[in-house]
């Protein structure tokens, strides 16, 4: 005696046939499809989900690349979109992996402070500061190779090696007081203002050098950057108010 066929096994044999039903109207019909049509009508209902898929897809994605020159996984992820979505536009040369969760928009018109836009995709929680500060509020004749960045003093090290930063920890008041939000090339960068940079160049004076601080300050001061109010301010959070003085008076 034969065994029954379970549905697997009646599925591939040849010249089987299946049931399915259609509705046309208020009128519900069956109609034999042998197995073969049966595939094709599942291969085309594939085939056109890809595409409605790609076709969405690409709606969300290229107003992000118009908007940002370097973008995160956690973007798409905000846009209701699985990783994977990149994987076409990084086939077609339309974004460049830069690292780990991390890409570039090709062909963004970007500005000369992209690598702080850079750095600031890779370290949300960062704080341009420094000489980096300095180059933003054009209060210096330096030009470092790297991003000097503060962070919290518990914060975890960055592991990017790319842009190269110089990490600096900050702790409480330091970080949180006298940054300002600015976008740069479409990403929101904070960085420190320049009566919060001139203060954070006095306290760190013994890594940068005085030179580099009391430059900042005539700068800054000549420029009409930050009110004296501004610069008391900052001193007083960074405890740098006592070491600043003469240099302020020399001024006058």
């Amino acid at each position: 005696m034969k065994s029954p066929l379970n549905c697997d096994e009646q599925a591939v044999r040849p010249g089987a046939t299946t049931r399915r039903t259609l509705r046309f109207g208020s009128e519900d019909r069956s109609f034999p499809l042998d197995s073969t049509c049966d595939r094709h009508l599942h291969t085309s209902a594939d085939i056109l989900h890809v595409c409605r898929m790609a076709t969405i897809i690409d709606s969300k994605l290229r107003p992000l690349f118009r908007k940002k020159s370097v973008i995160r996984t956690r973007d798409l992820a905000r846009l209701g979109l699985p990783r994977t979505a990149l994987g076409v536009p990084l086939a077609d040369g339309m974004v460049s992996r830069l690292s780990h969760g991390v890409y570039a928009v090709t062909g963004y018109d970007v500005s000369e402070h992209h690598s702080f836009a850079q750095a600031a995709v890779r370290v949300p929680h960062g704080v341009v500061c420094l000489l980096s500060a300095l180059v933003f509020h054009d209060l210096t004749t330096q030009s470092p190779h790297e991003v000097w960045l503060a962070i919290d003093r518990k914060a975890r090290q960055p592991a990017e090696r790319f842009p190269p930063l110089h990490v600096v920890r900050f702790g409480g008041e330091a970080l949180s007081a006298g940054s300002t939000l600015h976008q740069i090339d479409g990403v929101p960068v904070r960085i420190t203002t320049p009566a919060k940079t001139v203060a954070d160049c006095f306290k760190y004076r013994n890594k940068l050098g005085i030179s580099v601080a009391v430059e900042a300050l005539r700068e800054g001061w000549t420029k009409r950057r930050f009110t004296m109010d501004e610069l008391w301010a900052m001193a007083r959070v960074c405890r740098m108010h006592n070491v600043i003085r003469p240099y302020v008076e020399s001024l006058a």
